[in-house]
């Protein structure tokens, strides 16, 4: 599946759209394991913007910046993150915005090796 990243650097007065096809199936159908793959793309998709040189397969940690899934005006909702490097938005994905929600607070959890279980 292919969608746009609008990406934006700290210091350019100027954001840029990429395509990316970080997964396969369609919104609904994903998996913890495609919502990591789509972060991972936006995140690299941001890296490649700050550094056209930089290697396409360097590893990416889900932590560190903050995210926000919201309703597009269009229908569907869109992933946001931000970083002190600049910010990327991807989307408008067919989903609900509380199981995407749900799905990247996992995703982000089990990378900083957070149990969901409070005690």
């Amino acid at each position: 599946m292919e969608f746009s990243v609008d990406i934006w650097l700290r210091g350019d007065n100027h954001a840029t759209t990429e395509v990316i096809a970080p997964v396969g199936p369609e919104p609904r159908a994903w998996t913890d394991l495609e919502v990591a793959a789509v972060l991972a793309g936006m995140l690299r998709a941001l890296e490649r913007a700050r550094s056209p040189d930089s290697a396409p397969d360097r590893p990416i940690a889900l932590r560190g910046f903050s995210w926000i899934v919201n309703p597009f005006e269009n229908g569907g909702v869109v992933i946001a993150l931000e970083l002190t490097l600049g910010a990327v938005v991807a989307g408008p994905f067919d989903i609900p915005e509380k199981e995407l929600t749900a799905m990247i607070a996992r995703v982000v959890a089990a990378e900083r090796g957070v149990s969901e279980t409070v005690h």
